[in-house]
């Protein structure tokens, strides 16, 4: 389960919410039509790319005339591979929230960004297929590592790992298999540098996940430190990767880079959290469950009477005070964490408006979501608890507009958030290591 921003939800559509601007904040329009400007795109393979890996201005797709219909590729944020798709093309169907938030980059950093996120979701695919047995996925997260440093071909790793993926796999994830190579390629010409960031995040990942699939992950993780250590592997290193790469971009932040390095592990375990709590059943239906036990039990709720409940009528029934106690105890840690988000969005500079944008955006669709667990607790689905479209573009707008300053960032941050359960979580430097090959985890 890869940290990722908040999905959209896929339910709603043609409605106009006339509701005022403060039911918006809180999630609770539903209009799933998208907003956005009709793209055309020159035919598959013919966008050119130079030699610092961007498009150039004439060959980028155009932007036609505003319509509420039709959401098509976004514009810029990443290569073209002969013959193949567009990372584009492959992040809309993978995730139509990243497909918004990386344009709002430094147009250098999209490609960079585009192509960390798709590697990071073929690593979760393999997590996530319920057919595959521990053993057979540390085998694929180990191929895949092999793949990431051009020790091992993509195109064996697609044809070993496709035909293994079951119906529970979404089709756009069978897809972004399939086109492994495509993504790769992409890799592949990317800096040595950014290359170096993105083979350690992946090893860190492939070997965390590989571990945690061998304590039979179906029970559910023993207590918070477990969490912690699950959250570092599989969204604590993507913060790492990503101030990797804000440094690259603003040298000026390498003074404090290990702060934003600290910063950047609560950041990921901020957005992995609400995941996990969002996503508490599909993970049951896959036979997984990422709660801590011991939170539960000590609120004196027993996480296996979850496991009890296989149809939706019984989810739907309110699991009961002691276990709305342990899933406030998690919120607030959420909460704290993405704070410590705030904080981090809060040392790029002003100037620095898209990175202060794509980081805003992704912790407001989080505090969002929170708001939206605690209200329906009894959530039989994540679909109950997804936060709309309208509802993401909104809070694209407002944080557009609220990293103009730090005072705007907080207010917006305090008002997204108002509500929720908080617990201060102190960004611990060091306390996360690895070893000389980039693969080990140490708490």
């Amino acid at each position: 389960m890869t940290f990722r921003p908040a999905p959209l939800d896929s339910r709603s559509a043609g409605a106009v919410s006339t509701e005022p601007n403060r039911r918006m904040l809180s999630g609770e329009s539903r209009d799933d039509r998208a907003p956005a400007q009709m793209l055309i795109l020159p035919p598959r393979g013919e966008l050119a790319v130079n030699k610092n890996g961007l498009t150039p201005p004439e060959l980028r797709p155009r932007h036609y005339g505003a319509t509420r219909r039709h959401l098509g590729p976004r514009p810029a944020c990443g290569l073209v591979v002969p013959d193949g798709p567009s990372q584009e093309i492959l992040l809309e169907r993978v995730s139509r929230t990243f497909a918004l938030t990386i344009p709002t980059l430094p147009e250098e950093l999209r490609p960079v960004i585009g192509n960390a996120y798709l590697l990071c979701r073929i690593v979760d695919t393999v997590e996530d297929e319920p057919r595959l047995s521990p053993a057979q996925k540390e085998d694929f997260f180990q191929q895949f590592v092999h793949v990431v440093r051009g020790e091992a071909d993509a195109e064996a790793f697609s044809a070993a790992l496709g035909p293994l993926l079951s119906e529970n796999t979404p089709p756009s994830a069978h897809d972004l298999i399939r086109q492994a190579a495509a993504v790769l390629a992409v890799t592949k010409s990317l800096s040595r540098e950014h290359r170096a960031a993105l083979d350690r995040c992946v090893g860190v990942m492939a070997d965390g996940m590989a571990e945690f699939q061998r304590q039979s992950p179906s029970i559910g993780l023993a207590d918070q430190t477990a969490m912690d250590r699950y959250c570092y592997h599989v969204a604590g290193i993507v913060g790492e990767t990503l101030t990797e790469f804000f440094v690259m971009h603003v040298p000026e932040l390498g003074s404090r880079k290990q702060e934003m390095m600290a910063l950047g592990r609560s950041f990921g375990q901020g957005l992995q959290m609400t995941n996990i709590l969002k996503d508490v059943w599909d993970d049951l239906d896959r036979g997984s469950c990422w709660l801590p036990r011991s939170v539960f039990l000590d609120a004196g709720f027993d996480l296996d009477e979850l496991r009890a409940r296989p149809s939706a009528p019984e989810r739907q029934k309110h699991p009961g005070p002691a276990f709305e106690e342990g899933l406030d105890t998690l919120v607030a840690t959420a909460h704290g964490h993405l704070a410590n988000a705030l904080t981090y969005t809060l040392h790029l500079p002003v100037r620095e408006s898209g990175l202060r944008t794509f980081c805003g955006w992704t912790v407001a669709m989080a505090l969002l979501t929170l708001r939206r667990i605690r209200r329906s607790q009894a959530y039989a689905s994540n679909t109950r608890v997804k936060i709309s479209r309208r509802t993401v573009r909104w809070a694209g707008l407002a944080s557009r507009g609220a990293g103009r300053t730090d005072w705007s960032l907080r207010m917006a941050f305090r008002m997204a958030g108002r509500g929720l359960p908080f617990t201060p979580i102190p960004a611990e430097a060091g306390r996360f290591t690895t070893s000389s090959d980039g693969n080990r985890y140490v708490i």
